[in-house]
């Protein structure tokens, strides 16, 4: 049988209608259309593909399973090495990982591994009626800060081994940037939730509204017997320009704009955390947090949405994926622009330019792509005399995150970098710190989630080898 050169379509939300709802814009292959998909691997024998998952799923294995209707199974070869298929089904970056190094991808488009790992987990998730089977207690207890998807990684392939594993959330719901970071209409909290309530039945315990550094530190833990520590508690501490007018009101963070509106769900209504609902709106950067912000923004009633980035579209950060997701649904793109200014006004009725007044635009200069940088992209050179205005009322930086100073401030002997970002051993994640080990954002600043979950994997084989040996 010939080979379907392309991946077969996800079903998405019209453009028009999704851009005013909250709801998922994928829909998910059906049963019909993941088999379909399954059919186009070649199962090759040197598995290109798992070598390229940060977390070694055995993708050729659970495809196979797939191929044959065996859906439950698929499941069973994900979960061993995934706490949180359902999760990485819909935000993994499979196009630049797995996917990319896909044989079929050689001569055709590669299968479309994330699509059917999302309905692989999906279709466990909503047929599945039984009890995942726990462990005998090992007589161990292992400490992890943050419920992040390094955390959660972290904890569930701890408590598979029989440990007893604790994670201390800062905020009131687990799932860190799963819960606060990313939008619903791309990772519906239902589904962080499903994932978080399986680990609970491994035996992980889960206590939120605990701020490790203030409520109790690193060493209060090991004072109350925990033997290991694994911190993966993000990158949640926002960056910012330094131009003028960042000051105003109507000036965002994107970590504080997505966290009202997903974990505070200030899209509703009777919201106790508002937001701004802006007619006219900047998003400064072009990663896919950006991304998620510009949509985010569009969603709550924005009649104009501009992505202001200062390289070309060939050097975007973001998904395709996303990228033309948000085209479908209205936001405009100003590339090669640099924000130098934003202005203000006092309020409606006194246009005067004022410090502390409200945003009424923001400035750009154009720029033109100069020499690469270490990175290998162009540097983006400003053109003298190009300045201009877009008139909006509401500006979102979403230029990146740093880790939060509080653990290493109130950690002592925890090495880190001129980042704020905790400096590790690569192959184990051990700090300079005995006993603890570190992973994800807080070690690399702002990453992606499946790199957060493989830095929670190599913690978690850290540790056990640690207490084990001890």
């Amino acid at each position: 049988m010939a080979i379907q050169p392309k991946k077969h379509e996800m079903p998405v939300q019209n453009a028009k209608i999704r851009a005013k709802n909250f709801e998922e814009v994928a829909l998910g292959y059906t049963a019909e259309l993941a088999v379909a998909e399954a059919d186009r691997c070649l199962n090759c024998k040197n598995r290109p593909c798992v070598e390229a998952c940060p977390v070694n799923v055995a993708i050729p294995e659970f495809i196979s399973k797939v191929k044959k209707g065996d859906f439950e199974g698929a499941y069973s070869i994900i979960s061993e090495s995934s706490s949180l298929p359902a999760v990485c089904g819909r935000v993994c970056p499979q196009e630049t990982q797995c996917e990319s190094k896909c044989t079929l991808g050689i001569k055709f488009e590669p299968v479309g591994i994330g699509r059917l790992e999302r309905f692989v987990a999906d279709y466990h998730n909503q047929n599945f009626k039984g009890e995942p089977v726990r462990p005998k207690p090992n007589g161990h207890k292992v400490a992890i800060v943050g419920s992040g998807p390094a955390g959660l990684t972290c904890a569930g392939d701890l408590a598979k081994k029989g440990y007893k594993v604790t994670v201390f959330e800062a905020l009131h719901l687990a799932g860190g940037v799963l819960s606060y970071g990313i939008p619903e209409f791309r990772l519906p909290k239902a589904i962080v939730e499903k994932e978080v309530e399986t680990l609970k039945k491994y035996g992980v315990d889960i206590e939120t509204n605990v701020i490790i550094g203030k409520t109790l530190t690193v060493d209060e833990l090991f004072d109350d017997g925990y033997e290991a520590v694994f911190v993966g508690s993000g990158a949640g501490l926002p960056r910012f320009m330094g131009i003028k007018g960042e000051g105003l009101k109507g000036v965002y963070s994107a970590n504080e704009f997505l966290t009202r509106a997903n974990l505070m769900k200030a899209y509703k209504e009777n919201s106790q955390t508002p937001v701004m609902r802006a007619k006219n709106v900047a998003v400064v950067g072009g990663g896919n947090v950006a991304m998620d912000a510009a949509r985010t923004a569009l969603r709550l009633g924005a009649d104009n949405v501009y992505i202001v980035y200062r390289r070309s579209m060939d050097e975007i950060p973001a998904r395709a994926e996303e990228v033309e997701h948000a085209m479908e649904e209205g936001v405009k793109f100003e590339i090669l622009r640099n924000p130098v200014e934003i202005i203000g006004y006092n309020n409606p009725d006194d246009k005067k330019d004022l410090k502390n007044g409200f945003v009424k635009a923001i400035k750009v200069i154009k720029c033109e792509l100069g020499e690469p940088d270490e990175k290998g992209r162009r540097r983006p050179v400003e053109v003298a005399g190009s300045e201009y205005e877009i008139a909006v009322d509401c500006v979102i930086m979403a230029i990146g995150t740093s880790p939060n100073p509080l653990i290493k401030n109130t950690t002592a002997g925890l090495e880190v970098n001129r980042h704020g970002g905790i400096i590790v051993e690569e192959s184990t994640g051990k700090t300079s710190k005995e006993g603890v080990y570190a992973g994800g954002d807080a070690v690399t600043g702002a990453a992606t989630v499946i790199l957060a979950m493989g830095a929670g994997k190599t913690g978690a084989k850290a540790i056990d080898e640690y207490l084990q040996s001890k």
